[in-house]
């Protein structure tokens, strides 16, 4: 079984030169090609999203879309299948949905039977007027609200059994609500909706034919074809029209040094590369070059693993053997240490356990700013990873899943989850773990009473015990790691 994955570089991009002509028929105003070629894709990409929900084919898009957009075949069908990657998307999304809808629901009728009792209890006890004006206010609010979600349950189960989809905002529903309130402005909305051009790479064409990044030794260069400037010159022996070559707008392409090797051997590769175009708010271009990985084979256990427990105030891991026994670390072993984490102490504890167990904390996760708290989930990342390359052993995790039926209908559970970066830590340690190709894995949890003579942050930290020997079958058997005071089994065999 394998996985594939793919690494996304982050860079932006400076153009410097332009085609020295502008197109009558297609641009608008003073804007030069480019803005005019990421204005014609977006505006082709939401006319394809609505083709493809009315049924149209893949030819009759390519076809239809080169003459109203002026963009080359290429570019039309990019739009047609980054589109019809948002109907896939939202259709998965839809069932998620509908569940999570259900689950509120049921709660905000409890809620709502809650309040309605407490009225009549408090109006049967003959309580003040003014306490009975509040819970008077209380039963319409909670009134509403299970109407709301009665609403919107119904229109999502009309969706499923239609076959069809939300209506989707392109430009984003936060920005069209900021600009329904005033907000933000129609420029900012309109600007939204046109700041992006997304090319596939091919590996017949040596990697990316619209968007061709190339090395001249210095630096990296890019070269953005500019289709709709392309005119036809004849056609061919099947009635097809015959293109002159289209223009490129060409400048410097600014890559992260730490990456700058890695794709320098892709281009050398010849290999193909996924590339979008982004212009942001400030006017600067940021290009997502996504790297599609060579497959990942499946976590080997037959070494043991590092067992990883996601607290809110950073990790508990447990090193594992074949059996399912903690291991003892290494003679001699020491944990990585990150060099800018230490300027006050407590900033990042790390507590050793001989037997096999540690424990990571990071007190400032809890409550530390968004900046502040990617950066402290990136360093735990890090260790982790180092930690599982030094002893060899892949890396295992819990796959938790958190009901959000108890969103927006209870606070303190709001405040509780709004704090715990669960899902943001382990995406992290996967990312990391793909990239320096230590086989991750995620499994599901079980529980079990806790071990006599062990602390509960210790069995919290060691959620893998033996259920049954290796066996040469190939592939754990895994009942995983359960979370706060809970304790799971990993067993392989």
């Amino acid at each position: 079984m394998s996985v594939k994955n793919s690494f996304t570089i982050v860079g932006e991009f400076f153009p410097e030169v332009y085609p020295a002509f502008r197109s009558r028929k297609w641009a608008r105003g003073e804007e030069d090609p480019l803005t005019t070629e990421m204005r014609l894709f977006s505006a082709c990409l939401r006319w394809a999203y609505r083709r493809i929900l009315k049924g149209f084919s893949r030819t009759e898009i390519k076809k239809h879309g080169q003459d109203l957009f002026g963009l080359n075949s290429r570019y039309v069908d990019d739009a047609r299948l980054k589109a019809q990657g948002m109907i896939d998307a939202q259709k998965e999304l839809l069932e998620l949905e509908i569940e999570t809808t259900e689950a509120k629901l049921r709660r905000a009728r409890k809620k709502l039977g809650w309040a309605m009792e407490k009225r009549s209890r408090a109006e049967k006890n003959g309580l003040p007027k003014d306490e009975l004006r509040t819970l008077d206010r209380t039963v319409p609010g909670r009134q509403a609200r299970v109407s709301a979600l009665e609403q919107k349950l119904n229109e999502l189960k009309a969706h499923k059994e239609n076959g069809t989809v939300p209506p989707a905002i392109f430009g984003g529903r936060k920005l069209w609500r900021n600009v329904c309130k005033g907000k933000a402005t129609r420029d900012e909305w309109r600007a939204a909706r046109k700041n992006r051009l997304y090319a596939r790479g091919d590996r017949t064409k040596g990697g990316n034919p619209n968007l061709k990044i190339t090395f001249d030794g210095h630096a990296f260069r890019m070269a953005v074809t500019i289709s709709h400037l392309s005119e036809a010159t004849g056609v061919d022996v099947l009635g097809r029209p015959i293109m002159r070559r289209a223009p490129r707008v060409l400048g410097r392409l600014w890559i992260p040094p730490k990456h700058r090797a890695r794709l320098l051997g892709w281009l050398a590769e010849k290999r193909p590369y996924t590339a979008e175009l982004i212009r942001g708010p400030d006017g600067r271009f940021r290009v997502h070059i996504a790297l599609e990985l060579d497959d990942q084979p499946a976590p080997d256990f037959s070494c043991g693993a590092l067992a990883v427990d996601i607290n809110p105030d950073g990790l508990g891991i447990a090193s594992v053997s074949s059996c399912g026994l903690p291991e003892p670390w290494p003679k001699g072993f020491r944990i990585p240490h990150p060099k800018n984490l230490g300027k006050y102490d407590g900033e990042f504890q790390v507590i050793l356990y001989p037997s096999g167990f540690l424990t990571i904390r990071v007190p400032e996760l809890a409550y530390a700013s968004g900046f502040r708290r990617r950066y402290l989930i990136g360093v735990l990342a890090k260790v982790v990873v180092d930690i599982a390359k030094a002893l060899g052993k892949p890396v295992a995790m819990e796959a938790l899943s958190f009901s959000q039926g108890r969103l927006d209908t209870e606070k303190a559970f709001n405040r509780m989850a709004s704090q715990f970066p669960y899902a943001a830590i382990g995406m992290a340690i996967l990312r990391r773990a793909f990239k320096e190709k230590v086989g991750p894995g995620r499994f599901r949890p079980s529980t079990r009473p806790p071990s006599a003579g062990s602390s509960t942050k210790r069995n919290t930290a060691f959620p893998f015990t033996v259920r049954r020997p290796w066996s040469s079958a190939g592939g754990p058997w895994v009942s995983g790691s359960a979370s706060r005071a809970k304790y799971g089994t990993l067993c392989f065999g």
